[in-house]
């Protein structure tokens, strides 16, 4: 690869706390993160909105987990309101989806009618999943993700929803920002642990979960 950066480099970079974001669509400059303080969401004291549990559990949308990862990585590269550039560029997606046919890559896709209207992705390394990015073109479509996302999470016995930077929008959710210190022992323990990400969730299982939010 012309930058020497590889999937398995990419690896040891999220191990450490670091993560890589792109200058612009249109430049191929790579640049590292490691930022302090640190956005997590924890996992335990996750909040639904009362609106949005209704809204996940009506069934409104069809959820499914890796189905078409790169449809997904376009979505959130796409301008959007508030967000007409991106910094996901063209050498992002490629290893992004090279972590994904690794195993490590994976979305989480809302559609309506068979049509992407929404999602997310990120990297899942042992016990930690680093979210990366998401996109809703319908109202709540990128939330449902986010909620599916932490139930599997919850179900597979992850211990760390890394967001990298804190926001108002997950700020609603229990985001927070912590001590990069702090993260970073986190981090560690959740690297050793063995892959959690479920091979099998069932809906029944999901909503179960959800449900115990």
């Amino acid at each position: 690869m012309p930058d020497g950066l590889t999937p398995e480099l990419m690896l040891g970079a999220y191990a450490v706390g670091l993560f890589p974001m792109a200058e612009g669509e249109d430049n191929p400059t790579l640049s590292w993160y490691d930022p302090d303080p640190r956005g997590v969401l924890p996992l335990e004291t996750f909040h639904i909105p009362k609106r949005l549990r209704r809204t996940v559990l009506s069934g409104r949308f069809e959820v499914c987990v890796d189905k078409d990862f790169p449809a997904v990585m376009r979505g959130c590269a796409a301008p959007a309101k508030g967000r007409e550039s991106t910094w996901i560029n063209s050498r992002i997606c490629q290893l992004f989806c090279a972590l994904h046919t690794m195993g490590f890559g994976h979305s989480v896709e809302c559609r309506v009618e068979g049509e992407l209207v929404g999602g997310l992705y990120g990297v899942a390394l042992g016990g930690v999943f680093f979210g990366e990015s998401m996109f809703s073109k319908v109202t709540d479509a990128s939330k449902v993700a986010l909620v599916h996302l932490v139930a599997r999470m919850r179900l597979g016995g992850f211990i760390l929803l890394d967001t990298q930077f804190g926001t108002e929008h997950l700020a609603r959710f229990g985001g927070v920002e912590i001590p990069a210190t702090d993260y970073k022992q986190q981090l560690e323990r959740a690297v050793s642990m063995q892959p959690c990400w479920p091979d099998v969730v069932t809906p029944d299982m999901l909503e179960a979960e959800i449900r115990g939010m």
